[in-house]
Parts: C-alpha cells; sequence; structure tokens
C-alpha cells in the first residue's frame, strides 16, 4: 500500500468521478497529492482550475512546486461530454469538448512537462476514452476529442521516454459515476425510455455486465502512474469491461 511513496501528484479534474478516485487512490499510496479542479475538489488544500484557463493551470502547478517542491507525477482526468453527430456538430459544442478534453490536457502537459524533464524523471497519466477507438452515434465532438489525447499522449512519449518522462492514456468505458448518470438521462430522453431501461441497455453491452466502479480506474491509473510500469510508455491501455461499442448505448 505506498506504491507512491515519496512522490507527488498533481490530479487536475479530481472534483468527481475518475480523478476524485485517484487522489483518494494515490493518498492510499503515500502519495502527496495536490487535486485540482472545477468546482473546488472536496479535498484539503485543493484548488479550483479550470483547465480552460491558462493563467488558473499555471497557478496550481506553481502552487504544487511551491507548497512540495516538485511533481513526479501528473494525471489529466479533466473532461466533458455533449453528445452530437457529424451532421448536426454546433461550433459551440465542438470547441467546449476540445477546449476542455483536448486542449485543457494540453495545457497542463505544456505547464508540468519541463519541470519533468530538468529533472529527468516524471510520469504522467491522460484520461482518455475507449470512444477515441470506436465512438459511436451520438459520440462525434467527444470522440474526436478523446482521439485527440491518445494521439498527443503518444506524441510525448516519443518525445520524451529517453529523457526519463512516461506518458500513457488510459482509456475508459462506462464508468458508473456522475457523467455516466448524465448519459443515462439523454439517452433515456432521447429513445423514450427510463433512465433504468437506459442503464440496462448499456450494461448489456459490457462482457461484464455491469459499469465500472471509479475505484477500479483509479487503480488502472496508479499502475500507469508508479514505477511497476517502468517500461510502459505511448500506452492507450483500453478497460472498457470488454464492451462491444460501449460508447453506442442509443441502438441495438
Amino acid at each position: 500500500m505506498a506504491a507512491l511513496k515519496g512522490k507527488v501528484a498533481l490530479v487536475c479534474g479530481a472534483s468527481s468521478g475518475i480523478g476524485a478516485a485517484v487522489v483518494w487512490r494515490f493518498a492510499q499510496e503515500a502519495a502527496t497529492v495536490l487535486a485540482c479542479g472545477m468546482p473546488l475538489p472536496p479535498f484539503p488544500g485543493a484548488l479550483t482550475c479550470d483547465v480552460t484557463d491558462e493563467a488558473q493551470v499555471r497557478a496550481a502547478v506553481a502552487a504544487a512546486l511551491e507548497r512540495h517542491g516538485r511533481i513526479d507525477v501528473l494525471v489529466n482526468a479533466a473532461g466533458v461530454i455533449v453528445n452530437d453527430d457529424a451532421a448536426d456538430i454546433e461550433d459551440s459544442v465542438w470547441s467546449r469538448q476540445h477546449e476542455i478534453n483536448l486542449a485543457g490536457t494540453m495545457r497542463t502537459m505544456r505547464a508540468v512537462l519541463p519541470h519533468m524533464l530538468s529533472r529527468g524523471t516524471g510520469s504522467v497519466v491522460n484520461i482518455a476514452s475507449v470512444a477515441a477507438f470506436n465512438a459511436g452515434a451520438g459520440s462525434a465532438s467527444y470522440g474526436a476529442s478523446k482521439a485527440g489525447v491518445v494521439a498527443l499522449t503518444r506524441s510525448a512519449a516519443q518525445a520524451y521516454g529517453a529523457q526519463g518522462v512516461r506518458v500513457n492514456a488510459l482509456c475508459p468505458g462506462w464508468v458508473d459515476t456522475p457523467m455516466a448518470a448524465k448519459e443515462m438521462q439523454d439517452i433515456a430522453r432521447e429513445l423514450g425510455i427510463t433512465e433504468a431501461q437506459a442503464r440496462e441497455r448499456t450494461v448489456a453491452r459490457i462482457a461484464l455486465a455491469r459499469m465500472a466502479r471509479p475505484e477500479e480506474m483509479a487503480a488502472v491509473c496508479l499502475f500507469l502512474a508508479c514505477d511497476e510500469s517502468s517500461f510502459i510508455t505511448g500506452a492507450a491501455l483500453v478497460a472498457d469491461g470488454g464492451a462491444r461499442m460501449p460508447a453506442a448505448a442509443r441502438g441495438i
């Protein structure tokens, strides 16, 4: 229970869901964790940070360095999903999802990587999505933004591996989070069914016959962040419970 002993981790998007679960798990593994997100994450010393705001991202990184002297691990878990299809994408919806999901990840990496490179060590874990590979109907903007996260991850892994910095992506399927609950509401409304029926349709597509718990994704994130995965970089690790098409619950 000390896989991150002596490590300092900055977790962005820690207000709820996977990000919050990562904070708890990392703390259990003896890491010093600074949580940031919007709204303010429910952890001592947490910071409000809007990843679409360069100044706030820089301030969060500066705070981590001022308080703890270094950043060994960066986790990017900030994300948002709004359903759309290619023929009716609204510019504002496309821009918002890319600003948070993709550009937000880029901003935090851009702020933290120079510090890691100066020390010759570091681990970055970006939360992407299985939708990066098999986005279904209703996931046009979201899937595109998460595919961008995977590409950014792989590019950085190639650029900085020889300098001691590893960069990996975790690609979850359906996880039982507030975001998933909102998705069930949207699906139910679109199909004229109950939320319980929407959830049943979704779970039917998953080999393990259930959604993941956020804690399970935190465990995978821990593996990618810690030294147990020291020879893994540029990976896009899919953790979807064996789902056939987890991003497409709107049709059979």
